[in-house]
């Protein structure tokens, strides 16, 4: 449960079109259940425990948090924190699944081999499979109730003088501008940037190939926001007429000299208008250094150009106190890494553990200082919500989905000796407004959905992940519920909790010298080698059939190309982590030492200074495991 609820911005805009009631001249537009928002915004954002889990490098207020958008707000205004530049790039409703590619490491004993024939290993050559991330499948009226909700949270901690850019596609975009009209302020409203990427070809498409995303710039304050100059690089001289500004005309006009003639300058660079040309290839192709093979990541250019364009280094004039850039939906991390460059302070926010871990190796490469935090929201994920629902069906004993007479409301059912079929209800993680089980949520279940039952049930089993207040539940049930129908609520908490399974290590740990040599002889995922005996049996069911060669996966009996990341904490045995040394190994398996990349590849060890107190490991889908040195030893 929420620790407390936290009070959203004031109202929205008097005079603005409100998403219920659209007015122009017509309504036109209503979307659904926009009554449940309201709720939701009249009773605060939920503040939930903070966890701190690391700290890299010096004192910082910069911040990394895994949590959803909402919570992360309610943690901010609780500590007072107001965001200067906000930019984010939230899910376009496309229908889309976002995978991330999983590359098994080289085998040290392999790589050794490689090494000593001085080969270089080409990409082409890795083992890899896919595991989806997120799955961006909305009906567009939840998805707009939800960025509604976003937006005015993300308002409710931003600063006078605050920027806000929300990047979209053409399908959604337009809609979400009409929520932004209301929650901002039309009168409010800056820029539509059009970012056109020059280097993606399109194949066969009927129509004009869809090539450019739409970045919408809002202020807080038209009178009181931050607006730069950006400047882009021809790459050529160009010759063009001067320009003033005309006090007797009000615009800009060709400067003249003494006889009138139009004086003409040269230019190598001009200021950036509203369409930018930015290509994609730097986030796209495997040898460029900004890849991070994440597949929502942004080129850094374009971040560079929002945060130069939208923010100060300072605040104020006195450069006392710096700028803060967030981003909520923050992905790969481009937007931090850049932040930081340019000496602005930052907030990483996403709900996946992968994100979590791509910005912060890619900011420990940055020698960035900075905070990682867990918001404790009321469920333990795996990496991400995705991953989770794709999980649940295998974890609820005996559940079975697509039961003739039981809706998609209901996830599946399951078979009880006394009670016959039980429908089971889970709420679905990628939605937020599903999060909390209240009185709305259980009034629709026991007045419309049991209702609707084409067979007959006796019990139905209701799944939640938080809950409001469940005496307050159990009690409306009890004096609302018409029918005979028995309502149980379960904590999914508690079902996910004990299907966690630890991934094994083995390591030994000896001194040589003045160091300390930490050597991993074994390492077992169950759920890794559970996914690619999946991808094998797909593969090898897919060459029966089109009578091609499948070349399997196969796991070495040490199973340590299945590490991506080692770190030592030579400090504590308990709480934040600090890692005192660290290597992480790339899919070609070379060693990136404390966030240095090197030509070396990976002998199976860990080096340290001190004797370390405790070890982590992450698998190569970012599944980490930490095991206490002293107590095995």
């Amino acid at each position: 449960m929420p620790v407390k609820y936290i009070p959203y911005y004031p109202n929205t805009i008097e005079g603005q079109a409100i998403l219920n009631n659209i007015i122009r001249k017509q309504r036109v537009l209503r979307y659904h259940e926009n009554d449940k928002v309201y709720n939701r915004i009249k009773r605060g954002m939920p503040f939930y425990e903070v966890e701190p889990i690391e700290t890299v490098g010096g004192p910082s207020d910069n911040l990394v948090i895994r949590g959803e958008c909402i919570s992360a707000c309610a943690y901010l205004k609780e500590k007072g924190v107001k965001v200067d530049l906000v930019y984010i790039d939230p899910p376009f409703a496309s229908g889309a699944d976002y995978a991330k590619k999983i590359y098994l490491r080289r085998n040290p004993k392999l790589a050794e081999k490689i090494a000593a024939a001085k080969q270089e290993m080409e990409i082409e050559e890795l083992k890899a499979f896919e595991e989806k991330m997120y799955g961006d499948i909305w009906r567009k009226e939840d998805y707009l109730n939800w960025m509604y909700e976003n937006l005015m949270v993300i308002k409710s901690i931003m600063s006078e003088q605050g920027n806000i850019f929300v990047h979209l596609d053409a399908s959604i975009g337009h809609y979400v501008k009409i929520l932004m009209d209301e929650v901002f302020g039309e009168h409010n409203f800056i820029n539509e940037i059009v970012w056109y990427y020059p280097d993606n070809f399109q194949g066969n498409v009927k129509g004009f190939a869809g090539n450019h995303d739409n970045i919408f710039w809002y202020c807080i304050d038209k009178d009181n926001y931050i607006a730069n100059r950006v400047f882009i690089d021809l790459g050529k001289t160009v010759k063009r007429d001067k320009r003033v500004w005309s006090k007797e005309e009000q615009k800009l006009v060709a400067a003249r000299d003494e006889n009138g003639k139009i004086i003409y300058n040269d230019y190598s660079e001009k200021k950036a208008d509203d369409v930018w040309s930015i290509g994609q290839s730097s986030v796209t192709k495997e040898k460029s250094k900004e890849f991070a093979d994440y597949a929502t990541q942004k080129p850094s250019e374009l971040l560079r150009r929002i945060i130069e364009g939208g923010s100060n280094e300072f605040r104020d004039h006195e450069k006392t106190e710096k700028i803060i850039v967030a981003d909520f939906f923050g992905g790969s991390g481009v937007t931090a890494k850049i932040a930081n460059d340019l000496g602005r302070k930052f907030i990483h926010v996403d709900i996946g553990i992968n994100s979590i871990q791509t910005v912060r190796d890619r900011l420990i490469q940055a020698k960035a200082d900075f905070h990682i935090l867990e918001i404790k929201d009321g469920v333990s994920l795996f990496r991400n919500p995705q991953q989770t629902m794709d999980k649940l069906a295998m974890l609820i004993p005996g559940l079975h989905r697509n039961i003739s007479g039981i809706s998609n409301f209901w996830f599946g059912a399951v078979t009880e000796s006394k009670a016959g079929t039980v429908p089971v209800y889970v709420p679905n993680l990628l939605n937020t407004q599903e999060k909390v089980l209240d009185i709305p949520a259980v009034n629709t279940i026991i007045n419309q959905e049991l209702q609707n039952l084409e067979i007959s049930v006796n019990k139905v089993i209701v799944y939640y992940t938080d809950i409001d207040d469940q005496k307050a539940l159990e009690k409306f049930i009890k004096e609302n519920n018409a029918t005979e129908i028995e309502v149980e609520l379960k904590d999914l908490k508690n079902l996910l909790h004990e299907i966690v399974i630890e991934d094994i290590v083995e390591f030994a740990v000896t001194k040589a010298g003045t160091v300390y040599v930490t050597e991993i002889t074994k390492f077992l995922s169950d759920r890794l080698i559970q996914k690619i005996d999946e991808f094998n049996q797909k593969g090898n069911l897919q060459s029966l059939v089109k009578g091609k060669k499948f070349d399997p996966i196969n796991i070495s009996e040490e199973g340590l190309e299945l590490i991506e990341l080692i770190s030592l904490d030579c400090e504590n045995t308990e709480g934040p982590w600090h890692s005192s040394t660290e290597i992480k190994i790339d899919k070609l398996g070379y060693v990136i030492n404390n966030g240095v990349r090197t030509k070396e590849f990976w002998d199976g060890k860990i080096t340290s200074d001190k004797m370390p107190k405790r070890i982590k490991i992450r698998n190569i889908s970012g599944d980490e495991t930490i095991k206490n040195i002293s107590e095995i030893l």
